[in-house]
């Protein structure tokens, strides 16, 4: 059996390190912009006019019932086709991951908001306030602490995910790795160093989830 070679991983570990980084950057602003569509989403999802809910119902349910790797494909070579031309990976990688995201995080803060106490409106209401103003006031402050561990959760799987940007060349982790196995034809070693790193990173975000869900349940 050939022997292993680790000292490839060492001799590349800067360009491996500026690859995670990528992955961290992407994954952020992913989220950061999921965030920002799930909430207008997952807002729809619970609104009291049907059209609304059923527009963002089947923004939620196609993108939940597409794969990832389709999505990006259709971003980034699909847009191209119809005049929409995407000029960064990097943003093509955001975009994808974004909408990608931003269905889930739609369904995070309508379990979020469902399951606050019903009484909890009614309250409101009863006061003089109008349902923006409730919901403004009372439901979504409730519910923000709520889904902030599921959102962490969300950050940890769209950086997993976010390994699929190699199939347009986007220069993070995966497709670093891919461009050194190219010229030294080593596999294992390779692949099991970004399999390590890309546990590092999860890890410790899964840590800071736990973290913030034990102080959730104790303020509650």
């Amino acid at each position: 059996m050939q022997g292993l070679e680790f000292s490839i991983v060492l001799q590349n570990w800067r360009y491996l390190f500026d690859g995670a980084v990528i992955t961290v950057q992407v994954s952020a602003f992913a989220v950061a912009a999921g965030l920002i569509i799930g909430s207008v989403v997952g807002l729809a999802r619970v609104s009291t006019v049907r059209l609304v809910r059923a527009v963002a119902s089947v923004y939620v349910e196609f993108i939940r019932g597409t794969p990832l790797l389709v999505q990006i494909l259709l971003i980034w070579f699909g847009l191209p086709s119809l005049g929409i031309r995407i000029e960064s990976r990097f943003v093509g990688g955001v975009i994808a991951l974004s909408i990608n995201s931003g269905a889930y995080v739609a369904e995070i803060v309508r379990s979020g908001i469902q399951s606050i106490d019903k009484g909890q409106m009614e309250a409101a209401r009863s006061l003089g306030m109008n349902y923006t103003s409730a919901m403004r006031f009372v439901i979504l402050p409730q519910a923000f602490r709520r889904i902030i561990p599921p959102l962490v959760n969300e950050f940890i799987m769209l950086i997993k995910d976010s390994s699929l940007l190699a199939f347009i060349g986007m220069m993070e982790l995966t497709k670093r790795a891919q461009n050194i196995q190219a010229r030294t034809f080593n596999y294992f070693e390779l692949y099991l160093a970004i399999a390590v790193i890309y546990f590092m990173i999860t890890f410790a975000l899964s840590k800071v989830a736990g973290y913030i869900e034990g102080r959730t349940r104790i303020h509650d």
